[in-house]
């Protein structure tokens, strides 16, 4: 195995967590630390982690800097970096409030505090949107410390979720979702009172529903190196989502597309507000106005993202050729067909409901343009291959009885 002059630490141990450390895996022979609060199947049944390292206080600001400092003490030796990589949004605002704690022991490249709490608090990002002609849905924001009922006038169904999701799941209660679909006033009202009860005290988003199934949501991923200039540009259709309230919104199925309008007003939008880093954008297409309508900015790879890395652009090399060796890439749009999935075929199938996008998913199954990460092939545990198999099982288990 190559000697190469980093060690790979990433945070998280869910199946982004998996999906980066196969990245790193397969680029470069290395078996990546990961650092988390639990242990999860995706990554304890895999051979593909180096280690482990595990705190249950990790999503505390405090501990999360000395338990890292703790792992580069550990890991670091004079002639490898350690390369931090978060992997859900609580995780990626702890490395970057912790910048300074953290940045003489691990490299990095994510955005600056102010600019992340103007992403990733949504009342915030829709007036950024707004400022730089990107189409969001219809809005409106109420605050969860206003003791008024919600009164705007909305046109039924809306969505309701939480402008603040990583204060909003601090507070978890019964029933909780992560996107409430209502076709009420007196349903809007209930929700509120519901999430109030909680202690969630930030705003709560009342949006406009876009009509059409998963296939009219769609992906773009961006990698934008430290110097703030983007190297790939991607654009996918979504073809499932998970069905289950607590998990709508993960795609389970995408389609890799060619859009370079939109690609092109992303970019602009990106680079206006000095972003670097992963970038991930969910958008609904409304056939209403013909316009993509974006709901949000993950400022980190998505767990669908994974498709890069199948399409020759690693999502683990990127991090390195920018961080570690100083490579700087021209830009990529994206242009190759191919289908990620973590469902089984059987799945694709059968829940996949536009007929035209089905045959599509059939014919890049036949040509075997498509990858599952969960099932890669130099990972050897023994009960792997088990555990995949009861989550294929349960997966169709989950559209058979759950329609969103």
């Amino acid at each position: 195995m190559e000697n190469h002059p980093f060690i790979p630490i990433i945070v998280g141990t869910d199946i982004n967590a998996y999906n980066m450390a196969i990245s790193f895996h397969e680029a470069y022979g290395i078996n990546p630390i990961l650092v988390g609060k639990e242990p999860l199947s995706f990554t304890t049944l895999s051979t593909i982690p180096g280690a482990i390292e595990l705190n249950a206080k990790l999503g505390e600001r405090d501990v999360f800097a000395s338990f890292l400092k703790e792992v580069a003490k550990k890991y670091k030796t004079p002639d490898k970096q350690l390369l931090l990589v978060g992997t859900n949004d609580l995780y990626v605002r702890l490395i970057i409030e912790n910048r300074e704690a953290l940045q003489d022991d691990f490299v990095f490249n994510y955005i600056d505090e102010p600019l992340m709490n103007n992403l990733l608090v949504k009342k915030n990002f829709y007036e950024l949107c707004a400022e730089h002609g990107i189409d969001t849905p219809a809005t409106y924001f109420y605050s969860c410390l206003s003791t008024e009922p919600f009164a705007d006038e909305v046109r039924f169904p809306v969505i309701i979720k939480p402008s603040n999701g990583v204060q909003y799941y601090k507070h978890p209660f019964e029933g909780m979702q992560k996107v409430y679909k209502v076709n009420s006033y007196e349903e809007i009202n209930s929700v509120i009172e519901t999430i109030k009860r909680s202690g969630y005290t930030d705003d709560l988003i009342i949006q406009d529903f876009i009509p059409g199934d998963d296939t009219y949501m769609w992906d773009s991923v961006f990698y934008v190196n430290s110097k703030g200039n983007t190297e790939l540009i991607t654009f996918g259709q979504v073809v499932l989502q998970e069905h289950t309230v607590t998990a709508i919104g993960n795609y389970t199925a995408v389609i890799t597309r060619y859009n370079e309008e939109m690609m092109l007003k992303l970019k602009g939008f990106l680079e206006a507000l000095n972003y670097v880093g992963y970038a991930n954008f969910d958008l609904k297409y409304d056939h209403r106005d013909g316009k993509f309508k974006v709901f949000e900015v993950n400022i980190r790879q998505g767990r669908s993202s994974y498709y890069i890395t199948s399409c020759g652009h690693n999502m683990a090399k990127n991090f390195v050729d920018d961080l570690i060796y100083k490579v700087e890439k021209p830009l990529t749009l994206l242009d190759e067909k191919f289908l990620f999935t973590v469902v089984p075929k059987i799945v694709l199938k059968k829940f996949v409901g536009n007929e035209k996008i089905r045959q599509e998913i059939k014919q890049l199954l036949r040509a075997g343009k498509y990858a599952n990460p969960l099932f890669y092939k130099r990972d050897e545990h023994l009960k792997r291959k088990l555990y995949l198999f009861m989550r294929q099982v349960n997966y169709y288990r989950k559209y058979k009885n759950n329609n969103w």
